[in-house]
């Protein structure tokens, strides 16, 4: 499966409120609480010494990928090219040895 696929399999079991301008609010939201679900589970295993239950893991990390597939195709952004660009940024940055440290633009 590739992104374009997963983002439009992932459209169709999209079910939130699109009938504003602003339909990206509902996947925005959803992104922030997923994320916040799986640092709460990774902090409960820091926490408790727990063992790390990939397929828990797994499942909150799908979560957010749906979330972000949905981000995207309400923004009208094509999810293949953000996994591009975000390599490219990423390749430049290691090639240039500004891989590391902080800001946008390095």
């Amino acid at each position: 499966m590739d992104f374009e696929e997963y983002q439009r399999e992932a459209n169709k079991t999209a079910v939130y409120p699109k009938n504003l301008d602003g339909a990206f609010f509902y996947p925005s939201i959803g992104l922030a609480g997923e994320v916040g679900e799986l640092l709460n589970k990774i902090k409960k295993i820091a926490r408790d010494n727990n063992e790390i239950d990939r397929e828990d893991l797994k499942g909150e990390i799908g979560d957010i990928l749906w979330y972000l597939a949905q981000l995207s195709t309400e923004l009208g952004i094509d999810f293949e090219d953000v996994a591009l660009h975000n390599l490219e940024k990423l390749k430049s940055r290691h090639e240039r040895g500004k891989i590391a440290g902080s800001g946008d633009n390095r």
